[in-house]
């Protein structure tokens, strides 16, 4: 069951999906409000302040990826987009844009309940709270603080959407050593993860754009075919 407070924004504007979102979800022991265009989903986030998103990209007045983009500028909240646009290069948009998995329609609800809680397990703590002393790992010119849930690259500050920071931990922490991808997708997305690898894929992309020199020719995230990737602790 979900924590009694956890409330999720469905925004989706087919009632049938609406409705059984609804009627599932709560089920599972969540709070679900519902928005069924973009700009009522992005009134209705700053409302209601939910826990987690569950976002269809095709919405009327505006688009699941610029609601996406919009409610990345103010929040890490975890943002699962949930569409029946299958190929792979909108997959790739949608995490692109900031979110954090992509369940393609039609989908079984404990396969999205799983992907929920495996999100919602991610979700680094407010810092208003302690961080429990925490110390940042710094590996060469690369510094991530998790307490405060800030990176900087060459002393300047870098953003980095909520999977993408949990995927540069764990290099972080393993500096040196060989992460394999089964190792980096059940530390980021959990044990029971059964969305398509490629998602890590981009995620490893987007670091690179962010940390490397060069990241066509990448000295930091580097790959070790057919094993995973090593962070360069050099």
């Amino acid at each position: 069951m979900a924590a009694p407070e956890t409330t999720v924004l469905v925004v989706e504007d087919e009632e049938s999906f609406v409705e059984a979102l609804i009627v599932g979800l709560k089920r599972e022991g969540f709070r679900v409000k519902a928005a069924r265009d973009g700009e009522e989903a992005l009134a209705l986030f700053d409302s209601v302040q939910p826990d987690l998103v569950l976002l269809d990209i095709m919405l009327p007045r505006m688009s699941g990826l610029d609601v996406c983009r919009e409610i990345r500028t103010r929040s890490r909240v975890p943002i699962i987009i949930v569409s029946a646009k299958t190929a792979e290069i909108d997959t790739v948009v949608g995490l692109e844009v900031g979110a954090d998995d992509y369940v393609t329609k039609p989908y079984r609800l404990r396969e999205l309940v799983a992907r929920m809680r495996a999100a919602l397990r991610r979700v680094p703590p407010s810092l208003d709270e302690d961080d429990g002393g925490v110390d940042a790992i710094e590996v060469g010119d690369v510094r991530l603080d998790a307490g405060k849930h800030e990176v900087h690259v060459r002393g300047r500050r870098v953003d980095l959407p909520l999977k993408e920071f949990d995927v540069l931990e764990v290099l972080l922490v393993n500096a040196g050593r060989v992460v394999t991808r089964d190792m980096l997708i059940d530390r980021v997305w959990g044990a029971n993860y059964v969305g398509d690898t490629k998602t890590l894929d981009v995620h490893i992309k987007r670091l690179r754009a962010k940390v490397e020199d060069d990241p066509s020719i990448p000295q930091r995230i580097v790959t070790i075919r057919g094993l995973g990737y090593k962070f360069e602790s050099s």
